[in-house]
């Protein structure tokens, strides 16, 4: 056996895949290292040890530090991004927010993933939006021949463009920062499926500069399933509406301090608080990410 064999059987050994069976598809719902899905399951013991502690008292201390390891990683504030169950529900409640009105443009690209491609159109049949699909020809020979083939669409009642960052259908890395300066100098609400960036290419969500941008955790930073994050650049924050309005919604001073969320952001604070639930595979990214800067990049 090879050194390089040899590396790729130990790292095989840390993941609990059937020893019979070779995935090839990761991108889909991930798979999960032993030493995260561990940690996942030590946070679900500790919940289940002092429920009332754990949910009532210590929630918004805990997922406040996992929301700033995450944030580390994919630079933003920590006040900026929240937890979600998977980057489709993020999505969902950025499009389902946005005030769209008899008229407005949606613009996209033929490569979106079939999940969010149907929630754009729920959207803009109930707001009588049109949502535009815009062909990229495949192949695609040039960052420069995606931008200007996809602005080509912008007309006059462009209100928002959506755009996967990484596409799920065909695996192209989109120019989205090219793309979401211009969209920005013309007053164009930028909206960017990161569902497969997160431990695949580097991310920088500052620099980048989208209004809302959406990525899952559960699949190449190998978290568990049901972690993922929805950002939301601060000027646009009050556009998103909570998917579950919850304590969160306009909360009392002393269920701040009970809850150890004092300080934090209204964005944070009404879509982090939607009734109980298990957080725990929100609180294993930090190991994940360790995992991912010990044994995939080392």
């Amino acid at each position: 056996m090879t050194p390089q064999n040899e590396s790729a059987s130990e790292l095989r050994e840390l993941f609990l895949l059937r020893p019979d069976v070779v995935f090839l598809n990761h991108g889909s719902f991930g798979a999960c290292p032993r030493p995260v899905f561990e940690a996942y399951q030590q946070w679900q013991l500790e919940l289940e040890r002092q429920p009332v502690e754990f949910l009532g008292r210590r929630f918004g201390g805990l997922l406040r530090e996992a929301r700033e390891a995450l944030a580390a990683v994919v630079g933003a504030r920590a006040d900026d991004l929240v937890y979600v169950p998977n980057a489709t529900t993020g999505l969902n409640a950025v499009a389902r927010s946005l005030r769209l009105a008899p008229g407005d443009e949606v613009l996209t690209t033929n490569h979106e993933y079939g999940a969010l491609d149907r929630t754009w159109r729920f959207v803009c049949a109930r707001r009588g939006a049109t949502y535009v699909n815009r062909p990229l020809p495949l192949p695609i020979s040039s960052a420069d021949e995606v931008i200007e083939q996809l602005w080509a669409g912008v007309t006059e009642r462009t209100r928002v463009l959506f755009l996967s960052h990484i596409t799920s259908p065909t695996a192209l890395i989109l120019p989205v920062q090219e793309l979401v300066r211009r969209a920005r100098a013309v007053g164009i609400i930028t909206i960017v499926d990161g569902a497969h960036v997160p431990g695949q290419i580097p991310l920088n969500l500052e620099a980048l500069g989208a209004d809302f941008y959406a990525g899952n955790c559960h699949k190449w930073l190998n978290s568990p399933k049901g972690s993922a994050f929805l950002y939301a650049r601060k000027e646009v924050q009050p556009l998103v509406e909570p998917l579950v309005v919850s304590w969160g919604w306009q909360p009392e001073s002393s269920t701040l301090l009970s809850l150890d969320s004092n300080g934090s952001s209204p964005f944070v604070l009404q879509h982090e608080w939607q009734g109980t639930r298990d957080i725990a595979a929100y609180l294993s990214v930090p190991a994940a990410i360790e995992f991912e800067a010990v044994q995939i990049l080392a």
